[in-house]
């Protein structure tokens, strides 16, 4: 399990980012609180989830990634066997049940539940790296990842469940999926989402959407120019905030639409805002580019795996990183409807972070057994 360990080959620039992410995310929430006595515990919570991350950055990188592809059937089922739990006795947060509470920790197996999608799959496309890439390969695929991904579903979760099926798309185009394969699955997709937004649009009910998904759909493609208060509402501080930090903010702790507590979930879903404000466009620049550098370092240790198995984890958590930044930042600008998915390393959630410091420990343990080049 620790053989062959080179500790020359562990990506200081990849701990170097998400170490200077999660400081300065953790000092954005410490300002982001505003003085709430309610939520002052959340800033020592989150320094113990970095600090514990941190070390386990370094356990997780220094097993091989290899023994983790062989525990990939129990690590299946007891993900399957928190996320049926969770269903029919987790906490409910904005209409989904979420977690468990274990003393004042929440515990939200779905984040755990990606990283163990990531897992799954790499360890899937390795077994089957020399099958044809028909529509059987591409349906085992989905299988094992539409196990947890229907699970997640049945909270209702959407955006993890948007989340998750970006990371098996984009694993299949590295694979080697077919073009007419993913023709297929674009106009499904493009279709489905038509269909979606034409019936939101009719103030037509859709079955398997909740009323409170489907009036987030509803609110950004119709938006009500008078609401002033209500579903639009914490779009529109949002909107504020970012406009009123300028090019370098208001300076940390001053920002008015934070400190007056104007912002809601500003310590998590809108916390992009909050920097924004407080530290200008400069300020949100770093943070993107601060995340650019994590993903970057993540591709770079996908290129360099020394199999399939380790490419598909190194690419499995750079979408996730990627994609889960964008959205965040996405909603915080008003681009795409609100989805509660948090801004990575950064918004609070000690779930959240842990799970993506795990999933940091995955590509450092495959950087540090790259493929030896022979020349």
């Amino acid at each position: 399990m620790f053989q062959n360990i080179s500790w020359r080959y562990f990506d200081f620039w990849l701990l170097g980012a998400v170490a200077l992410a999660v400081a300065f995310g953790t000092t954005m929430i410490r300002s982001a609180v505003a003085g709430n006595e309610v939520l002052l515990p959340l800033i020592n919570r989150q320094i113990y989830f970095a600090l514990a991350g941190i070390v386990l950055i370094f356990v997780v990188a220094a097993i091989d990634y290899r023994y983790w592809m062989a525990l990939y059937r129990p690590m299946y089922a007891v993900i399957l066997l928190f996320l049926v739990t969770l269903t029919g006795f987790g906490q409910t947060a904005f209409g989904a049940q979420r977690w468990f509470q274990v003393g004042v920790l929440f515990l939200q197996p779905t984040e755990f539940a990606k990283i163990v999608a990531i897992l799954v799959l790499a360890r899937y496309f390795h077994a089957t790296q020399n099958q044809p890439r028909d529509l059987r390969w591409l349906i085992g695929a989905a299988l094992w990842a539409g196990g947890i991904i229907g699970l997640i579903l049945l909270q209702p979760n959407l955006s993890n469940v948007v989340v998750l099926s970006v990371i098996l798309a984009v694993l299949l185009w590295v694979n080697g999926m077919q073009v007419k394969h993913v023709i297929l699955a674009g106009s499904i997709a493009v279709l489905g989402l038509l269909t979606v937004v034409g019936l939101t649009a009719a103030g037509i009910r859709i079955s398997f959407l909740e009323e409170y998904q489907q009036d987030r759909i509803a609110n950004f493609i119709l938006p009500d120019p008078e609401a002033s208060f209500g579903a639009t509402y914490n779009v529109q501080q949002a909107l504020i905030a970012i406009g009123s930090g300028g090019v370098t903010g208001q300076g940390y702790g001053h920002g008015t639409q934070t400190q007056l507590r104007f912002l809601k979930v500003r310590h998590t879903d809108f916390i992009f805002s909050a920097i924004s404000e407080e530290f200008g466009f400069v300020g949100s620049l770093l943070v993107v580019i601060i995340i650019l550098l994590v993903v970057w370092r993540c591709l770079r240790a996908a290129q360099k795996a020394r199999d399939v198995a380790g490419m598909c984890i190194a690419y499995g958590v750079a979408t996730l990183i990627f994609f889960q930044g964008m959205v965040n930042i996405g909603v915080n600008l008003n681009i795409v409807p609100v989805s509660g998915l948090p801004l990575p390393f950064i918004s609070y959630g000690g779930s959240g972070l842990t799970s993506l410091m795990l999933g940091i420990g995955l590509v450092e343990s495959v950087a540090m057994r790259f493929r030896q080049l022979e020349f």
